[in-house]
């Protein structure tokens, strides 16, 4: 018997497994691990909400640096797809889909196709709603391949997606117990092997909260950045003692930048909108003589604070021109001075924000950390699109991924 599969009966028969789940767990009725299924290895995937790529080197996160030595990293970041929102992003890592192909175009948008209904997170009657989102998220595409799953706070894990939902799943709690979400993990891992999910997402907001509140310099964000490496810490530790053969992948969403200045521009107070519908920063003009007029006289403003497209014409590079979510014309907020768009003037709060090209605001560049048994050591990754993580956290699983906007030779590399 080869000595991880050892190790691991040990900790199962010396009582670690817990008699119940340590959150408020949604069980599906999945099919059990296949006997193929059981001996395949195990991904742990962290998201940390807007931690900026350079922050664990910023404000010495030990833990996170440290699984750079040991594993795989991108020293000079990831790069989140566009807009760079948390949405989009979380849905895009765990489809390897860029939002316009994964219809997640924002935290809030509405939809033409469907008579200008309206998505927004916080709302469950479309978030939960799986007929938002498209593509086929790693845990959906796990428990079609008789893998079984579990995600903790993931966009998505609360909808049915390609027909599944995680085996275990927990709806959204941002204010439940941080070390706790660690010990769950735990606890999923001491399932008997038929059951024990072989992928787990999980997430953490304390730095994006942080960063929001009182910007990507602040005492507050490197609080918060020591806490949650404290945590990673904590994390792989245990995973380590399981014996179990598995990789920890560590990313985030999407980086900070601070408002020096509070920049909020309003569109409504450059272009009449007439009634057009709109949210957040889209704008969703009825007719083509509505769109042309608003893109016409936006143009015409000459503001260097934003480009103005008609939606077709959106430059190729922002992956944003296909989707009738995205609004048109589009709005793209430039990197002269970072500054907030929306439609109508917002109620103005916090000092940091993202959303940005990162291209142009490379601020909003996100993190990579990759470390385990099928992970090479020591690997400096180039930054790449947050897109090509799905195919290397299938190769990991031995899954066959759907069809993804990733490449995947960029993180082969990273695979022993």
């Amino acid at each position: 018997m080869k000595l991880w599969k050892l190790l691991g009966t040990v900790v199962l028969l010396t009582g670690y497994v817990s008699a119940a789940d340590i959150a408020p767990v949604h069980h599906e009725p999945n099919a059990l691990n296949s006997k193929k299924a059981q001996k395949r290895h195990y991904v742990v995937m962290v998201s940390l909400d807007g931690f900026r790529w350079d922050y664990a080197a910023k404000w010495s996160a030990p833990h996170l640096l440290k699984m750079a030595e040991e594993g795989a990293s991108a020293p000079e970041g990831m790069i989140p797809s566009f807009p760079s929102l948390t949405f989009p992003n979380h849905y895009t890592i765990v489809t390897g889909l860029y939002p316009e192909h994964h219809g997640i175009v924002d935290n809030e948008f509405l939809d033409p196709k469907r008579g200008n209904a309206r998505y927004y997170y916080k709302d469950p009657a479309s978030s939960h709603d799986g007929s938002w989102y498209g593509g086929v998220p790693l845990w959906s595409l796990a428990e079609r391949q008789g893998l079984r799953s579990a995600s903790m706070f993931w966009v998505g894990s609360e909808a049915e997606i390609a027909g599944k939902r995680p085996s275990y799943w927990v709806p959204f709690d941002d204010n439940f117990d941080d070390e706790k979400r660690v010990a769950q993990v735990m606890q999923w891992l001491a399932l008997p092997e038929s059951e024990r999910p072989h992928l787990i997402t999980v997430y953490y907001s304390n730095v994006d909260h942080a960063g929001h509140d009182f910007g990507p310099d602040s005492t507050e964000c490197r609080d918060a950045v020591h806490h949650v490496d404290g945590l990673m810490g904590e994390l792989e530790a245990k995973l380590k003692a399981t014996g179990l053969p598995v990789d920890l992948i560590v990313v985030s969403d999407h980086g900070m930048v601070k408002f020096d200045d509070r920049h909020w521009l309003a569109i409504d107070s450059m272009v009449d909108l007439k009634g057009a519908p709109n949210v957040g920063e889209r704008v969703y003009p009825k007719t083509e003589e509505e769109k042309e007029r608003i893109y016409s006289e936006l143009k015409g403003k000459n503001d260097p604070r934003i480009a103005v497209y008609r939606l077709k014409d959106v430059p190729g590079k922002l992956e944003f021109n296909e989707n009738g979510r995205e609004g048109d014309p589009v709005i793209e907020p430039l990197a002269l001075e970072p500054t907030t768009i929306h439609a109508k003037t917002p109620l103005i709060k916090g000092v940091g924000g993202h959303g940005f090209d990162p291209a142009q605001v490379p601020q909003m560049k996100a993190i990579f950390y990759a470390e385990g048994p099928d992970v090479k050591q020591g690997v400096k990754l180039e930054s790449f699109p947050n897109v090509d993580v799905y195919d290397f956290v299938a190769g990991i699983l031995k899954l066959k991924p759907a069809k993804n906007d990733g490449d995947a030779k960029v993180l082969k590399v990273a695979r022993r």
